[in-house]
């Protein structure tokens, strides 16, 4: 397993998977839409007082007072390692040309 990984890749995992679809649809964590914004669960305290800031890209948890991106939600809901974390969000990456990411993972992948 490579300890390095380019700047640039690492960018793209954080800036080009939706945090919202990664959620949803590729991890299957609890969610909904509550009032008109999308709210989930808490990876790190199990709480539901957390917003989605999709120009960030950031979740956030007003509990815990946490800020996860998609790595730092993958690691935590799925208890990989930062390695495993990477190589599980590469495989949803948007290819060249594609402004949607891939949807073929299933919930709870591992």
């Amino acid at each position: 397993m490579p300890r390095y990984f380019p700047r640039r890749l690492l960018y793209r995992l954080r800036n080009e998977i939706p945090i919202e679809a990664l959620i949803t649809n590729h991890l299957g964590w609890p969610s909904k839409n509550r009032e008109g914004r999308f709210v989930f669960v808490c990876p790190r305290c199990g709480e539901s007082l957390s917003a989605v800031n999709p120009k960030t890209n950031l979740g956030r948890c007003f509990r815990c007072e946490e800020n996860f991106n998609p790595i730092d939600f993958v690691m935590l809901a799925t208890d990989r390692d930062f390695v495993e974390a990477v190589e599980f969000l590469t495989g949803l990456l948007p290819t060249p040309g594609d402004s949607t990411t891939q949807t073929t993972s299933t919930p709870n992948d591992r």
